[in-house]
């Protein structure tokens, strides 16, 4: 496997699922989430880690109980050091951060069941990204 492409895999095997269940609720639109990102100045705090806990954070998916082989989404901090920085978040490069790629159904899309996040919520994490993944 070439160097570019093994920290590509790895972290695509690192955010796929064994078994997890949605329990997100549901936006108007159908999404799994109610969160909705400004168009610039986002937060971590306020759109991007409640996305999660929405829609991602749950037993079996991407909680606290998630087994290690999985990225944990409960914090920033775990956000940051899953999967042994292999590109799950690049700050400032929403398009080589493995996160946008799942969310945008490039490989294993994430959520895997249900309705995907819409595109107010891809276009939110991506432009997080793009403003440098901050913990604000």
């Amino acid at each position: 496997m070439n160097a570019k492409v093994g920290p590509l895999v790895a972290a695509i095997a690192l955010l796929g699922l064994g078994g997890c269940k949605d329990q997100s609720p549901t936006g108007d639109d159908g999404s799994p989430s109610t969160i909705v990102f400004p168009l610039s100045g986002v937060s971590y705090q306020y759109q991007v880690q409640p996305l999660f806990n929405q829609a991602c954070n749950y037993s079996g998916c991407h909680g606290s109980d998630a087994p290690p082989n999985l990225v944990k989404l409960t914090s920033w901090g775990d956000l940051m050091t899953s999967g042994g920085g292999t590109g799950v978040v690049v700050p400032g490069e929403p398009e080589t951060s493995t996160l946008v790629l799942r969310i945008e159904g490039r490989g294993a899309r994430m959520p895997p069941s249900g309705l995907p996040l819409n595109q107010n919520q891809i276009n939110g994490i991506r432009t997080w990204i793009a403003e440098g993944a901050k913990n604000n």
